[in-house]
């Protein structure tokens, strides 16, 4: 039987990946963001249904309800990334808030795409959450390594998720946060990627290479497959041994 699944940011990078195993299963996709003409480009390759979302806002949260499935087997809170890097550096003509209060707004932003969208859309869908389904959220490698409100809002996915590992297993739902390293093909870093600073996270890793969207799919797919039903409120690390655990 075909199950109803919800992956936020799945117009591009890991999102997209994501999506399109899912839906190469012959699963039902809905695939949200904030960009329309992506989305929709996305949506179309894959066979996927396109709903342009932005999760951090709850009257856009509440308005997508009605056009997901009744069911909802797969929750996958994707969208997020750094909103550093789409910040205008401030110059001696700006008017903007003063230091203080630009760097809460800013550190705010990061919170708010990172940690808030998650919780937001997963409180917005559990009515719809099927016993033995399952919640998996992007994290980070940067909850570990720190990198600012970046590093604390994975940080703090990782803490809520233990919480709603607790409340989600009562009816038999996991939830788990797959955090990747350093992964390429994505437009996580924007321009700000300088060719010496990707040679040295590929050098930091174990394998020597970086990692692809498909290989988080991959680990998203098992953490929401049969065979990971015993699996919940953990963190599965991803990110070709730059970070190990004992």
């Amino acid at each position: 039987m075909a199950r109803g699944i919800l992956v936020t940011g799945g117009a591009t990078g890991i999102g997209l990946a994501v999506a399109r195993h899912f839906a190469e299963n012959g699963d039902t996709v809905v695939i949200t963001g904030r960009r329309q003409a992506p989305l929709e480009a996305a949506a179309e390759k894959i066979g996927a249904q396109a709903v342009v979302c932005d999760h951090t806002d709850p009257e856009a949260v509440a308005r997508l309800l009605p056009r997901l499935p009744e069911r909802l087997d797969v929750l996958v809170n994707n969208a997020g990334g750094n909103t550093d890097f789409d910040a205008a550096p401030a110059d001696d003509t700006d008017t903007g808030p003063g230091p203080l209060a630009a760097f809460a707004q800013r550190f705010r932003a990061n919170l708010d795409a990172n940690l808030v969208s998650a919780a937001l859309t997963t409180k917005a869908v559990e009515d719809r959450l099927a016993e033995g389904g399952a919640v998996v959220s992007i994290g980070s490698i940067a909850a570990d390594k720190g990198a600012g409100a970046y590093g604390a809002a994975k940080a703090g996915l990782a803490s809520w998720n233990l919480g709603l590992a607790q409340e989600l297993g009562q009816r038999d739902i996991t939830a788990n946060v797959v955090a990747p390293g350093y992964i390429a093909e994505t437009e996580f870093f924007r321009d700000h990627l300088t060719p010496e600073r990707r040679d040295h996270l590929i050098a930091s890793t174990a394998l020597g290479r970086p990692g692809l969207p498909e290989d988080i799919a991959g680990a998203v797919a098992f953490l929401a497959s049969s065979a990971a039903r015993d699996i919940t409120a953990q963190v599965l690390n991803v990110n070709g041994g730059e970070r190990g655990t004992r």
